[in-house]
C-alpha cells in the first residue's frame, strides 16, 4: 500500500517556502478527514487487481465505486487547493488503478476467445444472409460454368487451370494415371505431410486474404475470384468424370474440399459484406455503413481463416493417409455437418435476453 507521508516543501535555498506551514496543517487535516476512504479503497483496488472483479462481493463491489467516486472529489479539491504535491501523486495513482478496476472489461483473453467462438461468429453469419447467399452463389455458378465447358470442350481446362495446379492431370493424362494421383502417395510420404500442410494453409490463405480485401470494392473483384475458384474445381471434375472416376474424385474432393470451398465462400461473403456497405449504405452514410458491417465481415473473415486452419490439416495429412471413398466422405461431409450445426445453433441464447432483446443476438 502506498505511503501516506507528506514531505515539507523547500525553497532552492533549502529554507522552506513561505507559507509551507500553513500547507502542511492544511493537507494532514484534510488526509486525516478522508485517509480512511483511501486506504480501503486501496485495498479493494488490490483483491481486484490480484483476482479480478469476481473476488469482491456484492457490496465491495458498491463500497469499491462509491471509493473511487470519493477519491476523484478528493483529487479535484486537492488540486484546486494546491495541497503537497506527494499526496497529489498518490491520489492521481489511487485514482487511475480504481479506475481500470471499475471501468475496464474485466473479461480475460479466454474468455473473449469463447465469447467470439460461441456468441460472437455465429451471429455474426446469421446476420450475413445476403453476402453469404452471394460468396457460396460465385462459387456455385463457377462450377457449373467450368464443368459445362469442360464436358463440351476438354481443351477448356488449360484456360481454366494454372499449369502448376494441374501438374500433369490433364485431360491427355490416363485413366490409370489419374486414379493414382487419388489413391496415391505421390508426394506425400509421412514426413512431408507437415510440409505440405503448411503449404496448402499459406495457399489457400492468401487467396481468401485476397478475396476479403477485394470485396470493399463493391464485391465485384471477390465474386469473380470466387467464381474462379468454382472455374477450376468445375473444369478438375469435369476430366476426372470423363474418365470414369467421377465418385473417386468427388469423394477426394469432398475430404478437405467441403471445409476449404466453404472457407473461400465465406471470406468472399464478408468481403461482399463490405461491398454491399459501400453499395447500398441505406439510410446511414456509406463510412458509418461500412464502420457497422465490419463488425460482422472481421467475424466472417476469423471464420475463413479457422476452416483454412482445418482444411489444411485434413488435405496435408489425412487425405493421404484415408484412402477409401466411402471415409473421405464421411470426414468430409461431417465437417460440414459440424460447421452447420455451429454456425446455425451458436449463440442462441432463448426467446428473451438481457442484452439483446427477443432474438437474443447482439452485435458486440
Amino acid at each position: 500500500m502506498t505511503d501516506l507521508r507528506i514531505e515539507p516543501r523547500m525553497g532552492s535555498g533549502g529554507a522552506q517556502r513561505d507559507g509551507g506551514a500553513p500547507d502542511l496543517l492544511r493537507s494532514a487535516r484534510f488526509r486525516l478527514e478522508r485517509e480512511t476512504h483511501w486506504r480501503q479503497l486501496d485495498e479493494l483496488v488490490s483483491r481486484a487487481e490480484a483476482g479480478g472483479a469476481a473476488a469482491l462481493s456484492y457490496n465491495e463491489v458498491r463500497n469499491l465505486a462509491a471509493g473511487y467516486r470519493q477519491a476523484m472529489n478528493s483529487l479535484s479539491v486537492a488540486r484546486d487547493i494546491s495541497l503537497d504535491r506527494a499526496l497529489i501523486a498518490y491520489l492521481e495513482s489511487l485514482c487511475a488503478r480504481a479506475y481500470l478496476v471499475v471501468y475496464a472489461p474485466q473479461e480475460s483473453l479466454g474468455g473473449l476467445i469463447s465469447r467470439l467462438l460461441l456468441r460472437g461468429i455465429p451471429q455474426a453469419v446469421r446476420r450475413s444472409a445476403l453476402p453469404l447467399f452471394i460468396g457460396f452463389l460465385a462459387l456455385v455458378l463457377g462450377a457449373f460454368a467450368g464443368y459445362r465447358l469442360c464436358n463440351n470442350d476438354p481443351s477448356w481446362y488449360y484456360t481454366f487451370v494454372p499449369a502448376e495446379m494441374a501438374d500433369q492431370r490433364t485431360p491427355d493424362a490416363s485413366a490409370d494415371y489419374l486414379r493414382s494421383t487419388i489413391y496415391g502417395n505421390e508426394r506425400h510420404e509421412s514426413d512431408g505431410l507437415a510440409a505440405f500442410s503448411a503449404f496448402l494453409f499459406s495457399h489457400n490463405t492468401g487467396i481468401a486474404v485476397l478475396i476479403f480485401a477485394l470485396g470493399v470494392f463493391l464485391s465485384v473483384p471477390s465474386f469473380i475470384l470466387t467464381f474462379y475458384n468454382g472455374l477450376i474445381l468445375g473444369a478438375f471434375f469435369a476430366m476426372f468424370q470423363e474418365k470414369g472416376l467421377g465418385y473417386d474424385v468427388f469423394a477426394w474432393l469432398s475430404i478437405h474440399g467441403v471445409t476449404e470451398l466453404a472457407a473461400i465462400s465465406i471470406a468472399c461473403a464478408g468481403g461482399a459484406g463490405l461491398g454491399l456497405a459501400v453499395l447500398l449504405p441505406g439510410a446511414r452514410t456509406r463510412k458509418e455503413a461500412l464502420r457497422h458491417q465490419g463488425h460482422d465481415a472481421v467475424k466472417l473473415a476469423i471464420l475463413a481463416a479457422l476452416m483454412l486452419v482445418a482444411a489444411a490439416f485434413i488435405e496435408g495429412f489425412l487425405r493421404q493417409l484415408v484412402q477409401d471413398p466411402i471415409w473421405r466422405l464421411a470426414i468430409g461431409w461431417g465437417m460440414g455437418a459440424f460447421w452447420v450445426c455451429w454456425l446455425t445453433l451458436g449463440g442462441r441464447e432463448g426467446k428473451f435476453s438481457n442484452e439483446g432483446g427477443p432474438s437474443g443476438e447482439v452485435r458486440p
